[in-house]
Formats: C-alpha cells, structure tokens, sequence
C-alpha cells in the first residue's frame, strides 16, 4: 500500500503522526510524508534545517517532502499567521509540481491549523484518491476558545474551510468521541465518523526507571503538571489552589513552557508563593523519571465548550505511568478519569475544589494511591494501547485503499 500523509509537524517534532508513519513503515507499506520545515516548538528552524534547504530525506524508509515555513518565532499570533498560511502557500506548488499520482490513500492529521488539512483534500480531488481525516482540534470551536476570535466574519470563513475539509473527506476520524456531536453536524455527505483517540509514547510503559532526575523536587507532597503552559489551562484558578495549599505541605511542579509562563512567574512573585515552583522546559524522554518522582499529576482545562469536548494527550501518558491524577476539568477528559478510578476531578475552574482535593490525595495512604495509579495503567492498556491503535489505523487505510482502486 502507498501512504501519503499530510501533516504540518512531523520528525524530528514529536506528534502522534510519527508513531503512525513509522509503524505503517515498519510492517512494509511505503510510506511519504508531506510536512514543514520543523521549527515546533522553539519556533526556529531546528539544526540542519533552514528556509531553503533539506526539501527531500529518506528517514526510516519514509520519503519526507519538506516545503518552506516561516518559523514561529515568538509564537506571537502575528507569527503564528505567517507560519500557518506559509505552510498551505508553499505546499500548494509541492502538490502542482511535487506530488504524483502514485499513492492509494491518504491520511490527514489534523491538528491547529485546520487549513493544514488543505493540501490533502487537493491532492484527493485532482486524482481521486480516498482520503481519512484524523481529527485532533475542533475548529473554528478550538480559535473561538483559546485565541479570542470575536470577528463573526473570522469565525464564519473559518467554519466554511472545516466544512470543505470535513466534506471531501472519506473517513473522519476523531480523537474525542465527544467530538462526534459538532463534526456530524457539518457535514451534508453520510461519511463516516470513528473513535481513534491519542496514546502515550512508548517510554512511558516500557519501566526503565533509575530514580534519577535532573531537577530536585522539595520536600513535601509534590503535585507535577507538565506540558504547556498557555491560557486554556487556567492557571489563574490553579495559582489560586497553591495558595490555599500553602500552610499543607503540599508542593506545585511546573514542567513546561508556554505563553503563560511570563504571567505564572509574575503572580508568584507578587503573591509571595512559596509552595509552587517552576522547573522549565525538559524533554519527553526525561518524563518518565519526572513523573516516578511525582507524588499526584495534574491536568486542567478552563471551563468551555470546547474544552469539555478536548482529552488533553498528557492523560493517556499520566495514566500510562501508573500514577494518580489530580483533574481540574470538565467533559470527557474527567470522564475518562473518573471512569479509570485513577484519581480525582473537579470541575473547571473550582480552585477552592482543586485545593480540597488535594490535600485528600496527600493523605491516602501509599497503597490507596499506587492502586488507583494501578486502575489508570490498566485503563489505559484496554482502550489506549499503542499497538491496537496502529493495527485500528492499518485495517482503516488498508479498507479506503481498496475503495480507491475499486473507483
């Protein structure tokens, strides 16, 4: 089988698209992979890799097409524009010139921007090729959310764009089921929708734990939030909690990086918080151990629509890691954890709730909370297993391959 897939990020950037790739690489299909220049998330193009140079590698056996992008930069959504439009501009002249009539479906992975998806809805329509959409950010949902789009004419140009894609795709498939309420209703053509949620990556299940971290966590009950730190996570209910838990014994871990960092070290600062501490930026191969050393994982998501309809990626790896999981979030990202008995949730927003929470967590016992780390890894293995996940994703191309020949 010939797989062509389209996504704006990929190797050496870490997404789920490469797991993908690469094991339909691995079990002999062949494989080419349309993608930027990467530059996520540092927003500079990584080392070996410029504006103009390295449009074609062989990675893996995988045939990587690179066409230009202008960096991210700052992330500054002047840049973050430039970035997004670049990528569709340019791989508009890949798909007129460097794109052949040579593969049997094609895999979308559909991340922010959804303009990104546009490349492959070109490439379907000029040579009738079956095309399978991996839905993981609703949008104009998603814009509205977390990048303050009021403009009605933004919002409504947006949403046309989600309908094409949405409409000339084959197959849809989502990362959250409760996605399935707001992609069936823009669609006008009877296509199917599936369940294909995320996973964690191989490092957190394999167990290769030597206790040594390269960052010192204080003494107390240490509570680790890692990823991004950006509005959609509510950090200001979270500084809220922190500041509650104070005289508790209870410690606040920030792994991460993001637009809201400036503002987070501000308000500790002004607030003279002593029980928070921020460890920056580490890379995932670091995670594992950050995670062993961790007492509680914390997840959050403000309180939104959209946001209720999101399962943060960072749950399938908390779960994965056998630990418990503190949740400040609505919809089916707490669902899932109350689901799994892994840990404990709130609601979106409810500081004072995260605090109480908390402290109940710092006093189970060590076997109360190694069990319900326990629930969450054996969770995780009955609906986020990685090789069910590629196998799902195999039987589902393979499926629209013979319906692209069979036209």
């Amino acid at each position: 089988m010939n797989i062509l897939v389209v996504s704006q990020y990929f190797w050496p950037e870490n997404f789920k698209g490469n797991d993908i790739a690469f094991n339909l690489a691995e079990k002999g299909h062949n494989v080419s992979v349309l993608t930027a220049k990467p530059n996520y998330p540092e927003g500079s193009f990584y080392k070996g890799y410029s504006f103009f140079g390295k449009s074609l590698e062989i990675i893996r056996g995988i045939s990587i097409i690179r066409v230009p992008v202008l960096p991210r930069r700052s992330g500054s959504a002047f840049h973050l524009a430039l970035n997004y439009f670049s990528f569709v501009f340019f791989s508009y002249w890949a798909f007129l010139f460097r794109i052949k009539n040579i593969y049997d479906v094609i895999l979308v992975q559909q991340l922010s921007p959804v303009f990104s998806a546009l490349p492959g809805i070109w490439i379907r329509k000029k040579y009738g090729i079956k095309l399978v959409l991996w839905v993981l950010d609703l949008w104009p949902d998603c814009l509205k959310a977390a990048g303050n789009i009021k403009s009605k004419f933004m919002i409504s140009w947006v949403d046309k764009i989600v309908k094409r894609i949405y409409n000339n795709s084959d197959q849809i498939l989502i990362s959250s089921r409760s996605f399935e309420n707001s992609v069936r209703s823009k669609l006008i053509k009877n296509i199917p929708v599936t369940y294909f949620p995320n996973w964690a990556e191989d490092i957190f299940l394999n167990g290769n734990i030597t206790n040594k971290i390269n960052i010192e966590f204080p003494f107390g009950f240490n509570i680790v939030f890692a990823g991004n730190i950006g509005e959609a996570n509510d950090f200001e209910s979270i500084v809220k909690a922190v500041k509650l838990t104070q005289e508790k014994g209870i410690n606040w871990i920030i792994i991460g990086d993001g637009r809201k960092l400036p503002w987070l070290k501000k308000e500790i600062e002004n607030q003279k918080l002593e029980n928070i501490f921020i460890k920056g930026y580490h890379p995932i191969d670091k995670m594992p151990e950050i995670f062993h050393a961790a007492d509680a994982l914390l997840v959050s998501l403000k309180e939104n629509e959209v946001f209720s309809l999101t399962v943060p990626a960072k749950i399938q790896a908390y779960m994965a890691s056998g630990k418990i999981i503190l949740g400040m979030l609505n919809g089916e990202g707490a669902e899932i954890i109350n689901q799994a008995n892994c840990g404990f949730t709130v609601n979106a927003g409810n500081a004072e709730g995260l605090a109480q929470m908390a402290i109940k967590i710092s006093l189970l016992s060590p076997a109360e909370k190694e069990k319900q780390g326990m629930n969450g890894r054996m969770y995780y293995m009955q609906i986020f297993d990685k090789i069910k996940l590629m196998n799902q994703i195999e039987r589902i191309l393979i499926q629209s391959s013979k319906a692209s020949k069979s036209k």
